[in-house]
């Protein structure tokens, strides 16, 4: 079976580069992880894919040595099988507001008796059937993300921190500004010290946290505050960017009548 590596990075401390995926296509996810990101994530929940294309920009990534990452659209048990059977060894499941739903998740990434997931080996995750340590140690290369975004969330986070199962956790700033009444302002104070009250919690129970930023100066600003593994960009954010400073070079032409 696979090696986790993202997984064994993180456990180590070992700080983590990546690239928020929103394009659908495999070339995309490629084209990051040949720039040398260590991780790429593929979003289900803002930029939904079928699972087929979900499995091509998994391989894409792996071509170079990026470590594909899946944020499911939601809590559903089936998606989280489903995603887990197509190969993905590492989830980020969003909008977790309270111990119990951590622990759900984690039970939909298990097998009886311990889980829920439905078993079978007949997968690509189990190699077609070839793996016969598959069924037994499936979870142990698997990395669970659960998502703090919203104020239920902060408000529950030690018990999502210490729930079995959850092995690292992600805090969002946008959705957790907007609950907070700061739409579009995730730099607002408020939600600034939300997040070091986070940081501080999840530091004193040794769980791993990731953000995502815009850019080189905020990435390594996060990774000084003490997250262990940071997005600094989203695909669709940096080609639109890039492409209207490239146009801004250039005076406007109009055609002629």
């Amino acid at each position: 079976m696979m090696r986790n590596d993202f997984l064994v990075r993180l456990r180590a401390g070992v700080p983590q580069t990546g690239i928020w995926q929103n394009l659908p296509g495999a070339a995309a996810a490629e084209i990051a992880a040949a720039a040398g990101f260590e991780w790429v994530l593929l979003d289900q929940e803002h930029a939904p894919r079928s699972l087929d294309a979900l499995v091509a920009g998994q391989t894409a990534a792996r071509l170079h040595g990026a470590h594909p990452i899946v944020r499911t659209g939601g809590h559903d048990p089936h998606e989280i099988g489903r995603m887990l059977d197509a190969g993905f060894q590492t989830l980020l499941v969003p909008m977790v507001e309270t111990g119990e739903q951590a622990a759900a998740l984690a039970r939909a990434c298990d097998f009886a008796p311990a889980g829920v997931r439905g078993v079978s080996s007949q997968t690509r995750a189990g190699s077609w059937g070839t793996d016969q340590a598959y069924l037994r140690e499936a979870r142990t290369e698997i990395c669970l993300i659960a998502q703090i975004e919203s104020v239920g969330g902060a408000r529950d986070a030690e018990r999502i921190f210490t729930t079995p199962g959850i092995d690292a956790v992600f805090i969002g700033a946008a959705d957790l500004a907007a609950t907070m009444g700061h739409l579009g302002q995730p730099g607002h104070p408020d939600v600034t010290r939300t997040i070091t009250d986070l940081i501080a919690l999840a530091h004193h129970h040794g769980m791993p946290l990731g953000t995502l930023v815009k850019g080189a100066e905020a990435g390594q600003s996060s990774f000084d505050a003490g997250f262990r593994f940071v997005g600094v960009g989203t695909d669709t954010a940096i080609l639109a960017h890039a492409q209207r400073a490239l146009r801004a070079q250039f005076p406007p032409h109009h055609a002629k009548g």
